[in-house]
């Protein structure tokens, strides 16, 4: 199948694209990626609905911002695809299946024989139409409502993608988002996966709260920050950190309550430690320590957790590019190939990476209502 996969984080920076070919087990071809930035008024209806999903208690009824944003993340997607597709000489009709992952507004791990939620808002019956192809969506609902924790997903893909490249296990890809998860492969299909701890999301949120950008751009304050060990110590005696993998976060799960009397470059440094930290009690976790970590996502563009990772991090520390791949579209092509592995029915969760009990289907298919393609919006 050719598919074009749709991606758009926690972060909440842009619209990333990407197109694979493939029957959801091998990568038979790689072809044009992109992204397209977030248009302001869709990130501020999506940050208000996260802040709603926050305060939104179990059983009530969804907040109605909800089907507010979830058709403006939607009309965002083919804003996005439709410049992509011109730049690239592609159209609709050139794909078999449309894989979107649609914007993370809540993310609740299950606790104490609780099941967990989670939602991702798109307008999948919307996009169908407006594009003309089937969409694989809503990757994560059916493996939460089994009692996994419905994260991290993109674990088989990294298995596909290493092979593809010729890589050899013992193995971790870091996907270094606005929470961060590592895929560990020992070898044949055996994969485990968890997120680790914080990625960018907490040092983007400190930032914005000082009024002092959207991100730290290349790790400038970081860079010049102290680190604070005793807040450091005070982050990581979250009870997260000790319960055993599987596990998933959502961004807002840390406070940043214990840096607020912080000055900003000091609390960059110690929020960029805290990330690595993260990921070095994740290989403690584990027990094997891989010959190489890949790292992905847009914190392997922060020199800073770069350079934290090396420090304390004992295998080999590489970026994506080091091997050909497109670190900045790796979700994106993951989605693709999730929506493959939808189609044909083949497990996309496992019990080593969200803990389900076995390995799971999972997404669903939503087709056009017209079959006479594209509609106009």
């Amino acid at each position: 199948m050719r598919v074009l996969g749709f991606m758009t984080g926690t972060s909440l920076d842009a619209v990333d694209m990407a197109v694979l070919e493939t029957d959801g087990e091998a990568i038979q071809a790689f072809g044009a990626a992109g992204e397209r930035k977030l248009s302001e008024p869709t990130r501020e209806i999506m940050l208000e609905a996260t802040r709603q999903a926050l305060k939104w208690p179990r059983g009530a009824p969804e907040p109605a911002i909800f089907a507010e944003a979830a058709r403006a993340g939607a009309v965002e997607h083919a804003v996005a695809a439709e410049e992509f597709l011109a730049a690239n000489d592609l159209a609709w009709s050139d794909f078999d299946l449309l894989g979107v992952h649609g914007q993370t507004v809540l993310h609740e791990r299950p606790q104490a024989g609780q099941t967990g939620r989670t939602v991702q808002l798109f307008d999948a019956q919307w996009f169908a139409d407006r594009t003309g192809r089937p969409v694989a969506c809503d990757f994560r609902t059916a493996d939460v409502a089994a009692g996994g924790e419905g994260a991290p997903l993109a674990p088989i893909y990294h298995l596909a993608r290493a092979a593809a490249s010729g890589l050899a296990p013992p193995l971790a890809v870091l996907n270094i988002g606005g929470v961060a998860n590592v895929t560990f492969w020992s070898g044949g299909d055996e994969i485990a996966a968890f997120d680790t701890g914080p990625g960018n999301g907490m040092i983007d949120l400190l930032v914005q709260d000082r009024g002092a950008g959207r991100f730290d751009d290349k790790g400038r304050y970081a860079s010049v920050g102290q680190v604070n060990e005793p807040v450091l110590r005070a982050l990581l005696a979250h009870p997260y950190f000790q319960a055993p993998p599987p596990k998933s976060l959502d961004r807002y799960d840390f406070s940043l309550e214990p840096l607020a009397r912080m000055e900003l470059e000091d609390a960059a440094a110690t929020l960029v430690a805290f990330t690595a930290e993260g990921v070095r009690r994740a290989f403690d976790l584990m027990g094997e320590t891989p010959r190489e970590v890949v790292v992905t996502g847009g914190g392997r563009h922060n020199p800073e957790i770069m350079k934290a990772l090396a420090a304390r991090l004992t295998c080999r520390v590489a970026t994506s590019e080091d091997h050909g791949w497109r670190g900045d579209s790796i979700e994106a092509e993951a989605f693709a190939y999730l929506a493959a592995r939808t189609a044909r029915g083949l497990p996309i969760s496992f019990p080593k990476t969200t803990g389900v009990r076995q390995p799971m289907t999972g997404g669903r298919i939503v087709r056009p209502t017209s079959p006479e393609g594209p509609a106009n919006a």
